[in-house]
């Protein structure tokens, strides 16, 4: 991803590299670590509440103190970290 704007602690705008922006909401205030690695949920912000949206996850990568959003592009990593989040996503609503 090449821009990222914070609007607050949930939501962020970012831009694709052909100037695509998407607004995307956090779907979790914790972060997962997987081998070693932080990964991050987002859901996208959408006009029509009747559209269902998929989850989209983003590794998080530290860059002179700041952080970057990177795609994952490797299925199995991808996969993983999926159910890392949905077991904890219904932890929560357990609870």
């Amino acid at each position: 991803m090449d821009e990222q704007k914070n609007f607050g602690d949930d939501f962020i705008t970012i831009t694709d590299e052909e100037g695509n922006s998407y607004e995307l909401e956090r779907l979790s205030e914790e972060d997962i670590e997987y081998q070693g690695r932080v990964y991050r949920a987002f859901l996208p912000v959408g006009e029509n509440e009747d559209e269902i949206y998929e989850m989209i996850l983003f590794r998080i990568v530290e860059e002179d103190g700041e952080e970057i959003l990177e795609t994952i592009d490797d299925e199995d990593e991808m996969e993983a970290v999926y159910e890392i989040f949905m077991d904890r996503l219904f932890e929560e609503d357990e609870e």
